[in-house]
């Protein structure tokens, strides 16, 4: 005999869809209106990212959009996944959780992971990674957990058996659940150390954007730790499995969208500050320059001494020049070009024949 359909659901209502509806389990209808808002949220943030991308000023600012909008798409991914847990476990619900849990969240993470490592080149005065190259970084890093994801789902279900992962008992499917975001928690963990390396470099400007990735990922390492103990802690009970993973689901979503997503937007078209840049010039300064003391500037003293030039010594200071001085060698050669004299003649003196009688 069929069971009565809970308040608040249709009777003719498949019973895996009964915590979308269920009035008397609330927790499944707050984490549904949750993960709705952040989804609605997410694609909001995409958009104006598409609007705004013409009104960035910074070019560094400007490469890292791709990165940020292929977050976004995590984020809208995690906020999907959550119905996936709120939908009783099953032959199709299993799957997609082992195996979109873990590569939402590394493709999360890899792209702070790659802004991150921006940033760090950027706030020592080196110029930052090019577009591709962030993308590919920020894909690469994801495809790893892909890997793990695809050989764990493809070796679990042995091909064809798609409810075993309803079949497996509590304890064991927990642990297969958190052995396989291994390469996830490492993400966070090396995310959470290269944004702390954001801090000490000289140019500022760019340790806000720093703090952004590393808050987003103190609060996302605190919303695992609490979820993986609480999973292995048998007091609430298999039954709240499903509760505390949307739930983390929930949580983490909304951290990246509120730590990291929401600061970022407001930086987005802030003017470029020379501040935050190195000289341009600072790379072709020589390295042997006359130091000057003091508050004299000597281009402007003494203007009518020679047409403008100061003699001291055999020292010339030519002013509004650089400052590398001109010495006058004294060649001990004369390269004069030598005139032409005159020469007497040796028949000058001559007088003719004398007649000899």
């Amino acid at each position: 005999m069929a069971t009565a359909a809970p308040s608040g659901c249709r009777s003719n209502l498949d019973p895996r869809y009964y915590r979308l509806c269920d009035q008397k389990a609330v927790w499944g209808i707050i984490l549904e209106a949750l993960a709705a808002l952040g989804a609605v949220s997410s694609v909001t943030f995409m958009v104006a990212l598409l609007v705004l991308i013409c009104k960035v000023q910074d070019s560094n600012r400007r490469k890292v959009l791709p990165i940020q909008f292929l977050f976004l798409l995590g984020v809208l991914g995690v906020f999907g996944l959550t119905f996936a847990f709120i939908i009783q476990l099953d032959g199709s619900t299993g799957p997609t959780r082992f195996f979109l849990f873990g590569i939402l969240f590394a493709l999360c993470f890899s792209c702070l992971l790659v802004h991150a490592f921006n940033l760090t080149r950027l706030v020592h005065g080196r110029r930052g990674l090019s577009l591709l190259v962030m993308l590919g970084l920020a894909v690469a890093f994801s495809l790893v957990q892909d890997v793990i994801a695809v050989e764990y789902i493809v070796l679990t279900m042995n091909r064809t058996n798609v409810n075993i992962f309803s079949e497996l008992p509590p304890p064991r499917r927990n642990e297969d659940f958190v052995m396989l975001l291994i390469y996830v928690l490492f993400l966070m963990v090396l995310t959470f150390l290269t944004a702390s390396f954001v801090f000490r470099g000289p140019f500022t400007g760019w340790k806000r954007h720093g703090a952004h990735i590393y808050f987003t990922t103190l609060l996302s390492l605190a919303v695992w730790v609490v979820w993986i103990a609480l999973l292995f802690v048998p007091t609430p009970g298999p039954q709240w499995d499903d509760t505390i993973l949307s739930t983390a689901l929930v949580a983490n979503g909304w951290v990246f969208l509120l730590a990291y997503v929401v600061p970022e937007f407001q930086l987005l078209t802030k003017q470029r500050n020379t501040m935050d840049y190195p000289l341009e010039d600072a790379f072709c300064k020589p390295q042997l320059m006359k130091q000057s003391y003091g508050v004299e500037n000597r281009a402007y003293t003494q203007e009518g001494i020679t047409q403008g030039t100061e003699e001291t010594g055999d020292t010339v200071y030519a002013p509004y020049t650089t400052h590398f001085q001109l010495q006058n060698r004294n060649s001990p050669k004369d390269f004069s070009i030598p005139r032409a004299q005159t020469r007497v003649s040796p028949y000058s003196d001559y007088g003719g024949r004398k007649d000899v009688s």
